[in-house]
């Protein structure tokens, strides 16, 4: 079963309407949330008032930081802005949250609170006066700073010197689903349905904000519309919820709107990377250095990990790395699909293909030229790398052959620039301890469980799928469920670290089932394998044989019904210490070719076509994964050409808070993208093989179109995104 382009177990759900997502849950009395946001981005609350809010029939509480309950706003997995103070750190941070007995209503209320504020001049971009830069105690749990070799000396010497700076704009997830939780209370027990990527690491941060044991709160999440990184950590609205839940003793609801999307709740950090490479005429990389300047807010600290794909991807023995934070007044930015290698990609990837045009060397034989056979930030082989076929493959496919190597030298009939670009991509394959249970029922169905969360990428079928292989049953016969606190452990979906955990996981537990099926079965006088080695027996279509004699075998269900006993489960608790050092580097690798044309006259940038190729070790459901590496392909040309948030450098407020002005591709953008997948066997990464995928896909891809961008006009865009204006001047 693992492998199979298996459809989606839970499509029918979510296209009928049966799929219930956390705003939609429902409880007897329920009240509703909605949060009112400052509207400046420094400074103070100078007073509140909420009479006219108050006076509306159904409003039942106007909670603000005068009001509101005290809690530890930074002990959990992100310092938050929690009403429990007057200070204003960013556009749109909470500043009063209206609860009353309809939307409606609570809608109207919190229109009608006056908030006044003694306004501070803020610092609005990464030069602004008052932003101040940062050595953070580390880039997403790697070493902000890295040396190898002599870089200084070695560049200084270098035949060929290339030294450029690389922005990526500040970015917004926006998935489909906004922001959403539902939270009450029975007696001292929370209970909170919540838009999340993880309801272990929520039900943690959220216990320690509000000072009581994790025991006394339970986090479900069945279903998500989406997440990227922004259901990741703890935001605001969880635990106005909860408070509000509390001092009204009512469930509330809070969803948010999308301009708030735009607030309190992270993004994608704005970038400024500096990339200096050394190397000879030949195009050999001999020193490279990668500098990261990443936006940060005055209250907390979070760095985008930039610089490290450059500590690995190529053979380069003399190199610095380093990551610096500026803090201004935004919000804290957050985890963002692919967080730093999406980001760094897009500066190594363009340096690397200005290295190709000033040495004259096709951008895809610089790269094989400089192959790194092991990662050389941890002088470790890799587990496997098959990048050398996916570009074999992805050139292959996309005519690669027939690119002529000057700018402006190939055109469409009806005159456009045609520009051919590539990039390369990789991910770290991460992995966290997991657990799960396998229970065979006596009509021989299954149900398989772990708390682990689908947020839309297809983790139920996928665990479906391998749970019926572990066990030996058709995948018809399985029902997974997951999302929730109650059942047993798993890491959050991010970091593209949960198939590869919770699988593991549910394998084990599907093993240990059908283990204890055989056994019982081999205890049985009246069983025809009773008698027999555990060693002999076999699994398959539902039954326990002998592995020699098919014929002589008993179905499952048979052996539970016989046994007396409801049902017979399997458990697993696979355990994996990150603090632990391997052997080996795990990664899965990628590229991208993209072909574009330019209009010369207007600027305007198409994508014309994709071919994507991943190596990714062993691919649990070929249909999901090839959905996940096609929308990681689409975002990154998202990133090339549209997206950015616009702030306005006097008042620091984001003027494109909206799907209207915030700009990301639609389908009229995006032309057939090939999506190759490249057979590989690891035996080292994980017990089933099984790499991360999530994010892979949309690194590089910024990159590849950014290249053929120039290829086609000649004119090289060093920030993002590329628009016509830029290409025009």
């Amino acid at each position: 079963m693992i492998g199979a382009p298996v459809e989606r177990v839970d499509g029918v759900a979510k296209v009928t309407g049966a799929a219930r997502y956390s705003y939609e849950e429902q409880v007897p009395n329920i009240a509703y949330g909605v949060i009112v946001d400052s509207t400046i981005t420094a400074g103070r609350v100078t007073a509140i008032d909420a009479r006219e809010a108050q006076a509306l029939p159904g409003v039942l509480l106007v909670m603000t930081h005068e009001n509101a309950p005290r809690v530890n706003a930074s002990a959990g997995d992100r310092k938050l802005q929690l009403l429990q103070t007057d200070a204003v750190f960013y556009d749109r941070q909470p500043v009063a949250l209206v609860v009353a007995d309809s939307f409606e209503t609570a809608t109207d209320a919190a229109s009608r609170v006056v908030v006044s504020y003694d306004r501070a001049k803020p610092a609005t971009t990464m030069s602004s006066p008052g932003a101040t830069t940062y050595t953070p105690p580390s880039a997403n749990q790697n070493s902000p700073d890295t040396t190898r070799g002599d870089f200084a000396g070695t560049f200084a010497g270098a035949p060929v010197k290339l030294d450029y700076t690389y922005v990526t704009p500040t970015e917004f997830h926006n998935p489909m689903e906004p922001h959403a939780t539902l939270a009450y209370w029975t007696g001292d027990q929370l209970t909170v349905f919540d838009a999340s990527q993880g309801v272990f690491s929520r039900r943690t941060s959220m216990a320690k904000i509000l000072g009581v044991p994790e025991s006394s709160v339970r986090v479900v999440a069945k279903f998500i519309g989406g997440g990227f990184g922004s259901k990741g950590g703890t935001n605001p609205h969880q635990l106005l919820a909860a408070m509000a839940a509390k001092a009204t003793g009512r469930p509330v609801k809070i969803v948010l709107t999308r301009p708030q999307m735009f607030g309190g709740f992270g993004n994608r950090p704005r970038t400024e990377q500096r990339v200096r490479i050394g190397a000879g005429r030949d195009g050999k990389l001999i020193a490279m250095a990668h500098d990261v300047r990443s936006q940060g807010s005055r209250y907390d600290d979070f760095i985008e990990n930039a610089a490290v794909i450059s500590r690995m991807l190529y053979a380069v023995p003399n190199q610095i790395t380093t990551h610096r934070g500026v803090r201004y007044d935004v919000v804290t930015p957050t985890y963002m699909r692919a967080p730093g290698e999406s980001s760094g990609s897009f500066a190594l990837e363009s340096a690397m293909d200005e290295l190709a045009y000033a040495v004259n060397v096709d951008p895809l034989q610089l790269r094989l030229l400089n192959y790194a056979e092991i990662d050389l930030s941890e002088n470790k082989p890799f587990s496997s790398k098959s990048l050398r076929q996916c570009y074999a493959q992805a050139a292959e496919r996309f005519g690669w052959s027939n690119r002529k190597p000057e700018p402006r030298s190939m055109r469409t009939p009806e005159g456009l620039l045609v520009g051919y670009g590539m990039a390369t991509s990789t991910y770290p394959s991460n992995r966290s301890s997991a657990s799960a249970a396998a229970t065979m029922h006596p009509d021989g169905s299954v149900s398989a469980t772990s708390g682990g969360v689908d947020i839309g990428t297809g983790a139920y079928t996928a665990f479906t799928q391998v749970a019926a292989e572990a066990v030996g049953v058709q995948v018809e016969r399985v029902h997974f469920d997951l999302g929730d606190t109650t059942m047993p452990m798993a890491p959050q979906a991010g970091g593209s670290q949960l198939t590869a955990s919770v699988a593991n996981a549910v394998h084990a537990a599907g093993v240990d089932l059908r283990e204890k099926l055989a056994a019982l079965a081999i205890g049985d006088a009246r069983s025809p394998l009773h008698g027999k080695l555990l060693g002999e027996l076999g699994f398959g279509d539902g039954r326990v044989f002998v592995s020699t004699q098919p014929a002589v075998g008993e179905a499952f269900a048979a052996i539970v019904r016989r046994s007396g006993q409801p049902s017979v489960t399997g458990r697993a608790d696979v355990q994996h210490d990150r603090r632990q050092k391997s052997p080996y580097s795990s990664h899965a690798f990628g590229t991208h070719f993209a072909e574009v044309h330019v209009d010369p006259d207007f600027g305007t940038v198409r994508l014309a076509r994709m071919v994507s190729a991943f190596a990714a070790g062993r691919i649990v459901n070929a249909r999901t994964a090839r959905s996940q590496f096609l929308g990681g392909a689409v975002w990154g040309v998202s990133m090339a050409l549209h997206e950015e948030a616009r702030p306005d450098e006097r008042s620091g407020r984001y003027m494109n808070a909206n799907l209207e002005n915030y700009l990301v591709p639609v389908n009229a953008d995006i032309p057939a993208i090939d999506i190759i997948l490249v057979d590989e066997q690891d035996e080292y990464v994980n017990p089933l093989g099984i790499k991360g995928i999530g994010e892979i896909g949309n690194v590089g891809s910024a990159a590849a179109v950014a290249n053929a961008v120039y290829h086609a006009t000649g004119k090289r865009v060093r920030e993002l995104p590329i628009t016509p204006e830029k290409l025009l001047t």
